[in-house]
């Protein structure tokens, strides 16, 4: 089987691989880098749970190949948090309660941060349009919504001034 190598930055780190055509950036990160917080879901580009910022865009990664994103700048759920702090969203999930199992909170954090890049101050109605292509199975989406506005609104509240 021929093998294509592909070059790309994932979560700030320069990768290099061989790849066989075929693979699914979901298995080349899974499985390739070990990056097993993007999770498969469907296997049918349904649920969600496997979404990623390809150049800073949110994308199913199980419906896209590993040589698409060559020369990509691949962003998955753990590299939003810095050090020990985690990323607003991360933690407005956490404070608001919004999972239960957990498989599909990584692809509903990053489907989130890319709503709020692209519309900093969604309404309730916004939030749950954008989240259409993720499915929970677990939750009746309330919590995630709200965390989801708590996120936008701390997000582009005024700092609060130091005496």
């Amino acid at each position: 089987m021929t093998r294509v190598s592909i070059t790309m930055i994932v979560n700030d780190q320069p990768v290099t691989a061989e790849v066989d055509p075929r693979t699914l950036l979901v298995d080349f990160l899974r499985e390739t880098l070990q990056l097993t917080g993007t999770h498969v879901g469907c296997d049918t580009s349904q649920c969600g749970a496997c979404v990623v910022h390809v150049d800073g865009l949110s994308v199913k990664s199980c419906s896209m190949l590993a040589v698409q994103a060559d020369g990509s700048r691949i962003v998955t759920i753990e590299g939003l948090a810095q050090a020990e702090d985690l990323h607003p969203v991360q933690q407005a999930f956490y404070t608001q309660h919004a999972l239960q199992c957990g498989y599909c909170t990584p692809g509903m954090v990053m489907s989130a941060v890319d709503l709020i890049a692209h519309n900093p101050q969604p309404t309730d109605r916004e939030i749950r349009a954008w989240l259409k292509g993720n499915l929970c199975r677990c939750t009746g989406y309330h919590n995630i919504v709200s965390a989801i506005a708590a996120a936008a609104r701390a997000a582009h509240a005024p700092a609060s001034a130091n005496p």
